[in-house]
């Protein structure tokens, strides 16, 4: 067939290799001039590292990025909030913390000789036929047998189906950088402290980046978004601050920065649609499921939601049927995450000090119950993919 994908993230790299290596003459449309990575970096989860896998590129990922083993949280006072190792969920489990542009410059290579790449064309709708891509000039292209739209969490195509159940824009986010990792104690861990649920601080070892030497760690600190958009000199001089009473440790990192412009801003939305496909269009990625990054999922989401694709398409020869399927084969996984993240987040990113208190007092203890603790560590690995337990 000849498939367009509008987006060039996470989503839309794996879709286009994996339809490319079916035979499928694919041309991706991706607005910024410019290729380049967007975003913090992340934790690729045994479900994202099974992708790789089947992309041939598991090894690859592994030697970009750090090998996390434990998951590390704590309040002001010092008491444990969460202590999970994903040893305990698999004998050789594991994350592997990367930084966007380890995976991003990994899947170009891939894309590159394998696929159409425009740059500089954003798609804003479909043409009235639905073969069609319009962008913002006016301009019509195609025709295409099928449209992948990986257009992110902000989703052009997807406001213009109006398939949108929701999408709200999370009223909090964070702003984040990558420090140094050199001499840094935590390297095979995703280490937090927390302040209540309005002061949250996060430290991931992120392994290499395409144009840097050495190692790095990403450093998040969540803010409300009206303090992210507005984020300057004192705002920076405050995240210091705070860094500083709550985790002298890494305070001598955070020291270092000394303009507000060293941080670059992350918002999210908690996107639900009716279903993720109309006529011959799909929505992968955060455009279909936008949601927060707590539970460190979406890129995760974004490579299984890529392989599930390609996996309906070789299985129907009728692209309803298998656009269809790939709505069932993924409908469960991810309305586990995306209730989890929308109940869980406020409990960390609030301006609520019950939540806070009601978390410090029950997750450390509740996750010393082996039932509760199995369920936490699915949760953490991307493997719940279903309710109940």
């Amino acid at each position: 067939m000849r498939i367009a994908i509008v987006g060039y993230g996470t989503a839309g790299q794996a879709a286009a290799i994996f339809l490319a290596c079916d035979g499928h003459d694919v041309e991706v449309f991706e607005r910024s001039p410019e290729l380049k990575p967007v975003g913090a970096g992340f934790l690729l989860q045994p479900t994202g590292l099974g992708v790789m896998a089947a992309l041939g590129l598991r090894e690859a990922v592994i030697a970009r990025g750090a090998r996390i083993e434990r998951l590390h949280g704590v309040n002001a006072a010092g008491r444990m909030v969460m202590d999970m190792r994903y040893a305990e969920h698999a004998r050789e489990s594991f994350g592997l913390g990367m930084t966007r542009g380890a995976l991003f410059a990994l899947l170009h290579t891939a894309c590159v000789h394998a696929v159409a790449i425009r740059t500089g064309i954003r798609i804003e709708r479909t043409a009235e036929e639905g073969r069609g891509l319009v962008d913002d000039a006016g301009h019509e292209h195609g025709p295409f047998d099928l449209i992948v739209a990986a257009d992110g969490a902000s989703s052009a195509l997807r406001g213009a189906c109006g398939l949108a159940r929701r999408d709200p824009v999370y009223p909090w986010g964070a702003m984040w950088c990558l420090l140094p990792a050199d001499g840094w104690p935590h390297a095979a861990e995703l280490r937090q402290r927390y302040d209540g649920t309005r002061r949250m601080l996060g430290v991931l070892p992120v392994g290499t980046r395409p144009d840097f030497a050495g190692r790095w760690l990403t450093f998040y600190y969540s803010l409300a978004g009206a303090r992210i958009d507005a984020f300057g000199a004192g705002d920076l001089a405050t995240m210091q601050a705070d860094v500083a009473a709550l985790w002298p440790e890494l305070a001598e990192r955070t020291c270092t920065l000394v303009d507000a412009t060293q941080l670059k801003r992350a918002r999210y939305r908690d996107v639900v649609m009716k279903r993720p496909w109309h006529g011959r269009t799909v929505f992968i990625g955060d455009a279909a499921h936008g949601m927060s990054p707590q539970l460190g999922q979406g890129v995760n989401m974004a490579l299984l939601d890529a392989e599930a694709l390609a996996h309906a398409l070789r299985t129907h020869a009728d692209v309803p049927h298998a656009l269809a399927h790939y709505a069932r084969a993924r409908a469960r996984h991810v309305a586990v995450y995306q209730t989890i993240s929308r109940w869980l987040t406020p409990m960390f990113q609030s301006e609520s000090r019950l939540l806070g208190r009601l978390r410090d007092s029950v997750f450390g203890p509740l996750g010393r119950l082996p039932l509760a603790r199995r369920e936490m560590l699915k949760i953490l690995t991307g493997t719940k993919r279903r309710w109940p337990p």
